[in-house]
């Protein structure tokens, strides 16, 4: 199997009340998107990882429309059934079986069905199958196919829309067995020069682009070819779509973020010199780390900036110290508009995606873990010490270890985080975030 299958993406579209949230929260059990530890980043549950059986996708919530009149609920349910289009491989459109089918729900089905996506039809708040069955069928009027009858609140009818939905899943193809170019998504938020450092990178070398075919969602992949060697682009940038709102514009750039960086082992998160780090590319980097890809900060527009000798210094320290959960991540200073230090951009992926996919033997590993305890006794606890057996690696994208000890509750965040320094003391795996899994294991 691939070290590289993306998560398909499945989006829910439907009018306020109609259930969303309480099926996504029903969906994503209670694990909250992104870790609780991150500081800086904001909790909305926009997106969450769920697994079901053996499968694992992206379940994404399109957006809280604001019930106001008739008209803004219709164009604001157009524009949430665009982002699904744009983004999802599935699209669960929601309605309720007690407010029975609206207007707004034919006008949203017409677009839904023209995308030719997967489409499931969710039928909600069927609370009994006896009473509401008859209902139900009304919605097959909607010409999008077979209604699927849930309770989110009683979790019923899960289990079919699942085994439903899976079905319309991409095979897990062996096609990224031979394809070993690097996959790097250009991430930021509006207009910190995306567009224009992907044309510069094309444009620089003469390269060939082709766009390449059988791309599901309208994020572009880009071919490039530098000194001899081919790298796969996946750009967000083509996102111009007027919004009124600018927390619909947000959630949107969250969206199309996590849809990039899913299909990607390297993050260039781009961001704006002139402007410093904001809140919206702390978010950004957020999902790159939770996801554990390699992270590379492009600091662009450098060229604007007044500079002396400490510039430099002073902007690295800000960018670590708003991101510090990711100590890791490479940092570039680069102009889209002049071309400065692009291709130093181009051998930094190749250190970062080496990196990502690093493997270290378990020898080593376990010498570095000793020597490592040795310098820096394990914490204690009323008497009980921390032992550490035996360290191993047990994947790639990111590197992933699993420690074994004695009792789970001893081994402190910050002990890990001591144990992760030593081991980058060694191999660098600079640009890429570390996994560490405790486990435990009696004695002898």
């Amino acid at each position: 199997m691939s070290d590289r299958i993306t998560k398909p993406i499945v989006a829910v579209v439907g009018r306020p009340n109609v259930g969303k949230s309480t099926l996504f929260n029903a969906l994503a059990g209670e694990r909250i998107s992104i870790v609780k530890d991150t500081p800086g980043i904001t909790r909305d549950r926009i997106y969450a990882d769920v697994t079901w059986l053996d499968r694992t996708f992206t379940l994404i919530d399109t957006g809280g429309i604001e019930p106001d009149s008739k008209d803004i609920i219709l164009s604001q349910m157009r524009s949430q059934a665009q982002i699904a289009i744009d983004t999802a491989d599935v699209i669960l459109f929601m309605v309720d079986v007690k407010q029975g089918l609206v207007d707004a729900d034919s006008k949203v089905a017409d677009m839904l069905r023209r995308s030719h996506k997967p489409i499931l039809l969710v039928v909600n708040k069927v609370d009994s199958f006896e009473k509401y069955m008859a209902d139900v069928y009304e919605f097959y009027n909607l010409g999008i196919g077979e209604p699927h009858p849930i309770s989110s609140v009683n979790r019923t009818g899960l289990g079919e829309l699942l085994e439903a939905m899976t079905a319309y899943f991409p095979q897990e193809s062996g096609r990224d067995e031979e394809d070993d170019r690097p996959r790097v998504a250009i991430v930021g938020k509006p207009n910190v020069g995306k567009s224009s450092l992907i044309n510069k990178l094309l444009g620089e070398e003469r390269l060939i682009v082709s766009d390449i075919a059988g791309t599901t969602r309208d994020a572009v992949d880009t071919e490039i070819r530098y000194n001899g060697k081919e790298y796969v682009f996946i750009d967000t940038a083509g996102l111009r779509r007027k919004s009124k709102v600018k927390e619909e514009l947000e959630h949107f750039m969250i969206l199309r973020a996590v849809s990039a960086v899913e299909r990607a082992e390297v993050a260039v998160l781009v961001i704006d010199a002139t402007e410093g780090v904001t809140e919206q590319d702390a978010k950004i980097a957020g999902i790159a780390h939770d996801r554990g890809k390699a992270v590379i900060i492009a600091v662009n527009k450098w060229d604007a900036l007044e500079k002396d000798d400490k510039t430099i210094y002073r902007f690295t320290e800000k960018v670590r110290n708003i991101l510090s959960y990711m100590p890791y991540a490479e940092i570039l200073f680069v102009s889209a508009k002049t071309g400065q230090r692009l291709p130093k951009l181009f051998e930094t992926i190749d250190i970062v995606s080496e990196n990502h996919a690093m493997r270290v033997s378990t020898g080593v590993l376990n010498e570095i873990m000793a020597e490592a305890v040795a310098m820096q006794q394990p914490p204690s606890d009323k008497g009980k010490v921390l032992r550490l057996y035996y360290i191993t690696q047990v994947s790639v994208k990111p590197p992933t270890f699993v420690i074994f000890v004695n009792d789970k509750e001893l081994m402190h965040f910050s002990y890990t985080r001591y144990i992760e320094n030593q081991i980058r003391n060694t191999f660098g795996f600079r640009g890429t975030p570390l996994r560490f899994i405790i486990r435990e294991r009696k004695s002898g």
